[in-house]
């Protein structure tokens, strides 16, 4: 009996001592608040999750707060949050090794991704993860059956973003049928109702406009026309009016410009005839790719009288009727100078010289008793919106043909020059200057090669006792410093062989140019690869930046011996 009861006094004193330390990690605290609980009342707050998952940290004796991460107004369907891909870098940088959540909910409401998580990624990242309300830790995961619960409580997740997300759209589509409008923006004429953010009422800025708009459409005037006459007054145009009241703060909108785009989406648009219709555009209710479709018109949903009007039906039906005609008329005429069409040989070449945006490229054709006329000309887009905005161009294509045909002839020509005369002295010249700059090289690396050399040996005379560590670590120094500086000049010599085989037969301009030196007539292909830029000035005056231009110029200096390799 004495020798039992010695072995189980025994007993807690060994396993005491075969115990191994409790491991610390550095915890990474995750917090998330959706859009549809901002604002809420009650317990689901960023500072309550916040003051829970601290307090949970902070009494863990093998946890230690390393940081927390917070994605505010975030939702839980996708991973595509700033806060927690920061927490992933922390992860994946050894910063962290726990993450603790106040449930799965606040982690992500999407079972798969949320699963793959929990049961590839992190377990082969060594993370621990924590969910303090649902009890689970995937240090004792193993241990018990909660580690079964969880794909379960994640589907459950989903299936509740699900069903908010269908509650949500179902709420929505019953007001809009009830007559409320949920747009961002009013439309331009319209502004919402400060009694009523979901009601629109006339604006007395912009509700001329529209009226004025619709005015110019029944006198026959064209989309283009009417944006030109309004830039040139300086009204704002939707986006630039909303910018200017501070509604949204787009930068492209600062300054832009009426275009017959706006026009022509305000004519057609039948809010202004006081009726709205709203899921033209729909999103499935719920999905992780939110991919937006045109809903067919029996989807739309129409409330007629919803807001007062300014256009009645008569001027509303006459404008939709004028479009038709004008439409009709423009397909008829598809196709009928398609044998006198030509290529676009300067497309995205060409530009204006002030305003710097591309010339737009039109056409006019015109049937006459001696036959058809047809042709191109390039004017600058900001001018034809605003007349105030740029000075105009208007450039034929048929002039600038000749312009640039003769600027790429002398090109090629010059370039053919060049390269004849490189033919006849590159051996020559080239075998002198190879040879002394690959001497240099050669030089170079012997040098190089030395001094790693010794460098190398230090130790070695360390460790033998012929050197002090201080003398050591002196001459270690300098023996750096001096590989340094012959990398360097190694570098540099190298370049210089590099640069000086350019200036030779091998330079790529000349395979590039003789491949058109043959060619009849000016194509798009040989324009794109000899123009890089085409400026457009007043009275027509162009100015032709070509491709390798400065290569030519280096190569003409070379052989001329005003600059060295």
């Amino acid at each position: 009996m004495a020798r039992t009861r010695r072995k189980a006094a025994l007993a807690p004193a060994v396993q005491a001592a075969d115990a191994p330390a409790k491991r610390l990690y550095l915890a990474g605290g995750y917090i998330r608040l959706s859009i549809e609980d901002s604002g809420k009342a009650g317990s689901e707050t960023i500072e309550t999750q916040r003051t829970m998952v601290e307090s949970f940290i902070r009494e863990q004796p093998d946890l230690r707060l390393y940081d927390l991460y917070c994605d505010n107004g975030r939702t839980g369907t996708n991973f595509d949050r700033p806060d927690f891909d920061r927490m992933l870098e922390d992860v994946q940088a050894g910063r962290i090794d726990c993450i603790v959540v106040k449930d799965l909910s606040r982690f992500g409401r999407n079972y798969k991704e949320a699963g793959n998580y929990l049961l590839r990624i992190f377990p082969f990242l060594g993370v621990r993860f924590i969910s303090i309300n649902d009890h689970f830790d995937t240090l004792a995961a193993g241990q018990s059956d909660t580690g079964f619960l969880i794909p379960l409580k994640n589907m459950l997740n989903e299936a509740y973003s699900r069903d908010i997300s269908r509650k949500i759209s179902s709420a929505i589509k019953a007001k809009e049928l009830h007559g409320d409008f949920w747009g961002v923006f009013a439309p331009y004429g319209y502004s919402k109702s400060e009694a009523n953010h979901n009601q629109l009422e006339v604006n007395p800025e912009t509700a001329p406009v529209v009226r004025e708009i619709f005015a110019a459409r029944m006198r026959g005037e064209g989309y283009t026309g009417i944006a030109r006459q309004l830039n040139g007054r300086g009204v704002p145009c939707p986006g630039a009016y909303l910018y200017r009241c501070g509604l949204s703060t787009r930068e492209s909108y600062r300054d832009a410009l009426w275009t017959a785009w706006n026009i022509k989406e305000i004519l057609r648009n039948e809010v202004y005839l006081g009726r709205l219709v709203q899921g033209r555009r729909t999103q499935a209710a719920y999905k992780q790719a939110r991919e937006e479709r045109y809903a067919p018109a029996d989807e739309w949903r129409i409330v007629p009288n919803a807001h007062e009007a300014l256009i009645d039906e008569d001027t509303f039906t006459a404008v939709q009727k004028l479009a038709a005609e004008r439409g009709e008329t423009y397909r008829a005429t598809l196709g009928k100078a398609d044998d006198l069409k030509t290529p676009n040989l300067f497309r995205k070449l060409l530009y204006c010289a002030d305003c710097g945006k591309a010339l737009n490229r039109r056409h006019v054709y015109n049937r006459k008793a001696g036959g058809r006329v047809y042709y191109y000309s390039y004017k600058c887009v900001t001018y034809l919106q605003s007349t105030s905005a740029c000075t105009p161009k208007n450039l034929k294509e048929s002039e600038l043909l000749t312009t640039v045909t003769d600027t790429v002839r002398c090109h090629l020509a010059a370039v053919a020059k060049l390269e004849e005369r490189i033919g006849r002295e590159w051996d020559a010249r080239a075998s002198g200057e190879r040879r002394e700059i690959t001497q240099h090289i050669q030089a170079a690396e012997q040098e190089l090669s030395r001094s790693k050399a010794r460098m190398d040996g230090l130790y070695q005379s360390l460790v033998s006792g012929i050197l002090s560590r201080d003398e050591y670590l002196t001459m270690k120094q300098r023996y750096s410093a001096q590989c340094g500086e012959i990398s360097k000049q190694l570098d540099d010599w190298k370049q210089r062989l590099r640069d000086f085989e350019r200036c030779g037969p091998s330079n790529s301009i000349f395979a590039v140019c003789r491949a058109y030196q043959n060619s009849g007539e000016l194509t798009e292909e040989l324009t794109h690869a000899l123009i890089k830029r085409i400026d457009v000035h007043d009275h027509g005056r162009i100015e032709i930046e070509l491709a390798y231009q400065d290569e030519l110029q280096q190569l003409a200096r070379f052989w001329e011996g005003a600059t060295d390799v």
